[in-house]
C-alpha cells in the first residue's frame, strides 16, 4: 500500500540530487568555464576515508535525475522534496576561497535550471561559500532572492570552525534578515577520531549524530539562537537520540562548567532556566528542527520529551534507500500508536511547511 492511501499529505524534508558534474561546469565563471578538468568529480573533496566498495540495499543509490525523481514521489506518495547536495555534502571542506565561490555559485546555478525551474514540486537549499562569510551571505541573498530558494545548506563538519563561531556572523546576520533557513547537513565525518575506523557501517553509524551534536552544540552555546533571532535551523541526517543526549549531557555539564562571557556573547540563561528548557522553548518557537526518516525507536519518546514541533520526516532518497524502505519508514510513523495524529500530521508535512515556509515561496523576498 503507497503512502498515498493511508496519509493526506507528506512533505520529504531532505532528499538528495545526484549532482551533473558536467552540467555543473558550465556554469563556472571564467577562467574556469569551459574548460576540462581530470577528473571532474574532484570539484567536490572526497567524503571520507571509507570510500571503498560496499553492498548497500537493493534499487538504492541509482543515478537519478528530475525524471527518476518524480517517479519516486509519485510511487511512494510524497507532495513536495527539497532538495541537498550529494557531493557537494563536502564542500566545507574546498580549502581555496575562490574556487568555494565560483563552484558553490554553479551548484545553485544548476540546481536551479536542472530541477527548480523543472517542477514546483522541487524546492531547494544552496550552497554558500562558508570559506568566506561576506561572499556567504551575498550567496545566501542571491539564492533566496533571485533562485528562489529556501535557504542554505551548512555542512555539520569540514569547515575550520564549528557552527557558532564567530566568523560565521555575517551569514547569520543575513540569513536573519531575509528571515530564511539553514540546515546543517551530515556527510563527512573527519576529525572526529573515527579516521582508523575499519568498518564502515559502525563509521557512519557513528558519523551524522556526532556531527549535528557537535553544530548544535557550537548554535547553542555561543548564543546564535537568541542574537539572531530570525533564522531558523535545523540538523538533518542524524536521527534524533542525539538531541535527547545533548539536553541531557548540556544540562549537566552547563552547570558544573560555568564559562566566563564577559561580553554577554555567550549562551545566557533566563532565571531558572536549564539548558534543555532553553532549548524547548527555541523548538516552541520555531526555531529548532531536526530530520527523522521514521525507523527511529526513539521517535514517540523525544515527542514526549521537547514536543513534536521540530521532526520533520526525511527520506534521504535516493541515498541509501529505495521505494519500498521508504513507503516502511512512513508507513512506521502512521502506524506508531504512541504518536497522535497531530503528531504525525506535523512530522509528515506540518513542521517541514514551517521550517522551508514553503506556502509562503510566492511571497515578494525581503
Amino acid at each position: 500500500m503507497t503512502a498515498t492511501r493511508v496519509a493526506t499529505r507528506i512533505i520529504d524534508g531532505d532528499g538528495h540530487v545526484m549532482e551533473d558534474i558536467e552540467r555543473i561546469a558550465e556554469f563556472l565563471p571564467p577562467p574556469y568555464k569551459g574548460k576540462r578538468f581530470y577528473p571532474r568529480v574532484a570539484f567536490f573533496p572526497p567524503l571520507d576515508h571509507m570510500r571503498h566498495p560496499h553492498e548497500t540495499l537493493p534499487r538504492s543509490f541509482p543515478s537519478v535525475g528530475p525524471d527518476g525523481w518524480l517517479l519516486f514521489l509519485d510511487d511512494v506518495g510524497i507532495e513536495t522534496t527539497v532538495l541537498y547536495p550529494t557531493w557537494g555534502l563536502t564542500y566545507g571542506r574546498v580549502t581555496n576561497a575562490d574556487w568555494a565561490i565560483a563552484l558553490t555559485r554553479a551548484y545553485n546555478d544548476w540546481l536551479h535550471e536542472a530541477y527548480l525551474g523543472r517542477n514546483s514540486r522541487f524546492k531547494g537549499m544552496g550552497l554558500i561559500p562558508m570559506q568566506d562569510p561576506e561572499e556567504a551571505a551575498a550567496e545566501l541573498r542571491r539564492v533566496v532572492q533571485e533562485l528562489g530558494m529556501c535557504g542554505a545548506m551548512l555542512p555539520s563538519r569540514g569547515l575550520k570552525a564549528h557552527l557558532g563561531s564567530k566568523e560565521y556572523w555575517p551569514v547569520y546576520r543575513e540569513a536573519d534578515r531575509l528571515g530564511c533557513c539553514l540546515a546543517a547537513h551530515g556527510g563527512i565525518h573527519g576529525d572526529m577520531g573515527m579516521g582508523d575506523m575499519n568498518v564502515i557501517a559502525a563509521f557512519h553509524a557513528l558519523g551524522h549524530p556526532f556531527g549535528q551534536a557537535i553544530s548544535f552544540a557550537g548554535i547553542v552555546f555561543n548564543g546564535i539562537l537568541d542574537r539572531f533571532p530570525n533564522v531558523r535551523f535545523a540538523f538533518l541526517e542524524g536521527g534524533v537520540a542525539w538531541l535527547l543526549l545533548a539536553l541531557e549531557r548540556f544540562n549537566r555539564s552547563y552547570e558544573t562548567h560555568i564559562h566566563y562571557n564577559p561580553r554577554g556573547e555567550l549562551l545566557t540563561l533566563r532565571g531558572g532556566e536549564r539548558v534543555s528548557d532553553y532549548v524547548i522553548r527555541h523548538i516552541k518557537a520555531g526555531r529548532i528542527f531536526v530530520g527523522c526518516e521514521g525507523n527511529e525507536p526513539t521517535l514517540a519518546y523525544a515527542v514526549k520529551t521537547v514536543g513534536p514541533e521540530p521532526f520533520l520526516y526525511s527520506s534521504d532518497f535516493p541515498h541509501e534507500v529505495n521505494n519500498e524502505m521508504c513507503k516502511e519508514e512512513i508507513g512506521e510513523i502512521l502506524q506508531n500508536e504512541e504518536l497522535t495524529s497531530d503528531d504525525k500530521e506535523a512530522i509528515l508535512h506540518g513542521n517541514a511547511e514551517r521550517f522551508y515556509r514553503l506556502g509562503e515561496r510566492g511571497a515578494p523576498p525581503r
